[in-house]
C-alpha cells in the first residue's frame, strides 16, 4: 500500500480543519494562520525565530488539573523530566501538584522556582552522591532508592529520618516500545519483585537508622494505553506490601499515561483508569487485610505533550525518485525521539493552503536517520515555509541537544493573546562559554 494510500485526502484541497485531539486546547484556523493561545503561528516564527516550542499555558494547567480531578484523594506529582523548566514548575506549584526530580540539575530547577521541599520527591536509578546531598540540603520529602549501593549511601548520608520510598520492579509488560518499558524484568530500574530483591530491600532500609521506610514506588514505563496494566501493577504490589511485615503508607504506581500523537489516537482514560485502579487497590488491601495506603502518581507527558507545538521554517525541498523531502531548519537536535523510539508525528503547513501530497520531513543534521514526521503538506511546498508539528511538549526540551553544534529552539509561552519566552534561544556564545 503507498503512502497516498494510508493517508486519506490526498488530492484534496486543505480545508479548514484540524486534527482532533493533537494541538493545544483552544487552537484554532484564521484562514489558513494557526493560532495557539491566541497568538497566530506566523507571527511567533516571526518574532521568535525558528525553530521555536510554543507551550500553551492553558492547556498545561487544565491537564494538571484533570489529575487532580480524577483523583482527589491521590497525591499528583509531575514528572519534572518531561519538561525541565522552572516556570511550568511553577505552574505546577499553584495548580498544587508535588514534582519528580532525578538529578541536582532538575533540582536546581526546582529551587530556582521556589518549589517546596516538602512536596518534591526524587528518584532516578542511579543518583550520584552530589544527587543526594543536594536532595538532603534542600530537604526534599522523599527519595526513592533504586539499588543497595544507594540504601547504604545514603542511609551514611543522612543524618535523621529521611524519608525513604523503593522502588520496585513488579514484572508488569506495558506493552509499550522496548526503550520505554520500565516495569519488566532483567532491566536497570528498581529491585525484583520476583527474584526477592524488593523484600530485601525493605529489610536493608529498615534496619538503617537514618532512615525511614514511608512507601513503595513503581513505574511500568511510557506511553502505557491499557488500564489493565496498572490494576495489574496495583495486585503485585499489595501482595508485596502484605508479604514483607513493615507498615506502608504511600503506593507509587508512576506515570507513563499515553498522549496522542497522530490523528485518530485516543486519549488516555484518566476517568477509568481513576475508578478501575482505586477499586482495584481497595479490594487487594481488603482481600491481604492490610490498610490502604496512600496513592501517588506522576504525570509528566500526559500534562505537557500535546501542550506543545514546534514551529520550522523550510529550508530546501528535494524530490527524489520515490519521495519528496522536505528539509527543515531543526530536526533531531530538538526532537531525537523518532530516531530514539520510532516516535511518530503529525505536520501542518502554516499561512497558506493548496493541494497535497504525501512528504518526509527531514532535519538538518548529518544524520540519514534525521527524519521528523512522515505526512501530506501542498505539493508547491517551498523554501520559507513554516510548518507546525504538534504534540511536541513533552521530552523534546529535556532531550534536545547540540548536535553539529546546533543551538537550541526557545520554548515560548502563549495565553489570552500573550506570548513569552520562558526559555530563551540558544546562541554561539553559549556554546563557546564551555570550551577552555
Amino acid at each position: 500500500m503507498t503512502l497516498a494510500e494510508l493517508l486519506p485526502g490526498i488530492g484534496c484541497s486543505t480545508g479548514p480543519v484540524l486534527e482532533e485531539g493533537l494541538w493545544p486546547d483552544g487552537t484554532a484556523l484564521s484562514g489558513s494562520d494557526l493560532v495557539i493561545g491566541g497568538v497566530p503561528a506566523t507571527r511567533l516564527a516571526a518574532q521568535f525565530g525558528t525553530p521555536c516550542q510554543v507551550l500553551d499555558e492553558a492547556t498545561v494547567r487544565s491537564r494538571a488539573r484533570a489529575f487532580a480531578s480524577a483523583l482527589p484523594e491521590a497525591e499528583v506529582v509531575f514528572a519534572g523530566k518531561s519538561l525541565p523548566c522552572p516556570e511550568v514548575y511553577r505552574w505546577m506549584a499553584s495548580e498544587g501538584l508535588s514534582l519528580d526530580v532525578s538529578s541536582a540539575g532538575e533540582l536546581a530547577l526546582a529551587r530556582a522556582a521556589g518549589f517546596p521541599a516538602e512536596r518534591i520527591v526524587m528518584h532516578g536509578n542511579v543518583k550520584t552522591s552530589e544527587d543526594l546531598k543536594a536532595a538532603l540540603a534542600y530537604g526534599v520529602s522523599r527519595i526513592v532508592v533504586d539499588s543497595f549501593d544507594e540504601i547504604a549511601q545514603l542511609g551514611a548520608l543522612a543524618t535523621h529520618g529521611q524519608k525513604v520510598m523503593i522502588r520496585v520492579t513488579p514484572g508488569v509488560d506495558a506493552l509499550t516500545h522496548a526503550a520505554i518499558a520500565t516495569g519488566v524484568e532483567d532491566q536497570k530500574f528498581g529491585f525484583s519483585l520476583a527474584s526477592g530483591a524488593a523484600l530485601e530491600a525493605i529489610l536493608r532500609v529498615v534496619e538503617q537508622p537514618s532512615l525511614r521506610l514511608v512507601g513503595l514506588h513503581c513505574h511500568i514505563g511510557s506511553q502505557v494505553r491499557h488500564v489493565a496494566s496498572y490494576e495489574e501493577t496495583v495486585r503485585r504490589m499489595v501482595g508485596l506490601i502484605a508479604s514483607c511485615g513493615v507498615r506502608i503508607e504511600q503506593l507509587d504506581l508512576g506515570g507513563g499515561f499515553c498522549a496522542p500523537s497522530l490523528p485518530g489516537e485516543s486519549s488516555f482514560d484518566l476517568f477509568g483508569f481513576a475508578q478501575r485502579v482505586r477499586g482495584a487497590l481497595n479490594y487487594e488491601c481488603a482481600v491481604h487485610r492490610v490498610p490502604v495506603p496512600a496513592l501517588l502518581i506522576e504525570p509528566g507527558r500526559s500534562i505537557v505533550a500535546n501542550a506543545g507545538v514546534t514551529l520550522y521554517r523550510v529550508c530546501a525541498v528535494k524530490r527524489g525518485v520515490a519521495r519528496t523531502f522536505v528539509a527543515v531548519d531543526g530536526g533531531m537536535s530538538d526532537n531525537p525521539r523518532p530516531a530514539l523510539y520510532g516516535a511518530k508525528y503529525a505536520v501542518r503547513l502554516v499561512g497558506r493552503g493548496g493541494r497535497l501530497q504525501p512528504v518526509t520531513v527531514v532535519g538538518r543534521h548529518c544524520e540519514a536517520g534525521d527524519v521528523l514526521a512522515d505526512g501530506l503538506l501542498p505539493a508547491d511546498v517551498h523554501a520559507g515555509d513554516v510548518l507546525a508539528v504538534p504534540v511536541t511538549g513533552a521530552y523534546h526540551h529535556a532531550l534536545a541537544s547540540n548536535y553539529n553544534q546546533v543551538c537550541r529552539p526557545p520554548i515560548i509561552a502563549v495565553k489570552d493573546g500573550i506570548a513569552r519566552p520562558i526559555v530563551r534561544r540558544e546562541t554561539e556564545e553559549d556554546l563557546l562559554r564551555r570550551y577552555v
